[in-house]
């Protein structure tokens, strides 16, 4: 998260959840999860006293992540293995293949 007014609130509300881990820096801050985190539109815009917070106004606080992005109508969910997002995205992974046998 850019350290924006947004971004600050943004992070102050993230904070208070359970395993969600909060690091500022001078021009940035950096927040932690498990598996998937979750960012409610609505809870972000209640929190903010704002009438409406969209997923392109959460995208402009956003500076950088890792993992996989979901920007759905009400809520934003960052997955931290890409792979855990496929079937929200329609992506369809790979089968797996079976070990490969010795003839024998």
């Amino acid at each position: 998260m850019s350290a924006s007014v947004e971004g600050n609130a943004i992070a102050e509300l993230m904070g208070e959840k359970e395993g969600i881990e909060v690091t500022k820096y001078p021009a940035m801050i950096r927040i932690d999860g498990g598996k998937v985190i979750e960012f409610d539109m609505e809870e972000i815009a209640e929190y903010l006293g704002v009438e409406e917070f969209t997923t392109a106004d959460f995208e402009v606080e956003t500076s950088t992540h890792y993992g996989r992005m979901a920007k759905l109508d009400d809520k934003v969910m960052l997955f931290a293995n890409p792979e855990d997002a496929a079937e929200l995205l329609g992506f369809d992974l790979p089968e797996e293949e079976d070990e490969p046998q010795l003839p024998g």
